[in-house]
């Protein structure tokens, strides 16, 4: 799957967790490639197959109309897909989770945020549990994580002008 293979590509570049705020071109915006948090790692896997996040999101009228930091937040990207794509039930069977799904989570002890967002990858552990990629503070990883904090959403969003790269 091309939004997964864009996703764990990011692993190999390290990423210093910086949620600071940037002032970003639009569209196409980025902070530079070397920062990033939860949120780029999405943003940037989608970017790969030539979506635009930034501008999707803000032409939704999603957010507060800031096209430098909506499409990092959490909480508006939720919404953002939700609306545009398919908002799946929350559930605890993990295999209801599909290489390429969108999963937000509760962190309790977040420093940073307590929201958290990561992409289903088509890896699972030993046990069988579907792996993910986010950058929860250490880079951007892919491992064993999907049932380490509590799971508040869970999305598809392959639209059509992306489905075919998507796989």
């Amino acid at each position: 799957m091309a939004l997964v293979a864009a996703a764990r590509k990011q692993t190999w570049v390290p990423v210093i967790y910086s949620p600071s705020y940037a002032k970003i071109g639009y569209p196409m915006g980025d902070v530079p490639w070397y920062l990033g948090v939860c949120t780029d790692v999405v943003v940037r896997a989608y970017r790969a197959l030539g979506l635009d996040l930034q501008e999707l999101v803000h032409k939704a009228g999603v957010g507060s109309g800031d096209t430098n930091i909506d499409h990092r937040r959490v909480e508006v990207l939720r919404t953002f897909f939700a609306r545009a794509g398919e908002s799946l039930a929350v559930s605890r069977d993990l295999a209801s989770y599909k290489a390429g799904d969108l999963v937000t989570f509760h962190l309790p002890n977040g420093t940073f945020s307590k929201t958290h967002i990561a992409i289903v990858s088509d890896r699972k552990s030993a046990k069988g549990t579907p792996l993910i990629i986010h950058n929860r503070g250490f880079g951007v990883q892919e491992e064993d994580w999907l049932s380490a904090e509590k799971i508040t959403g869970h999305y598809r969003f392959f639209p059509s002008a992306a489905r075919s790269a998507a796989g």
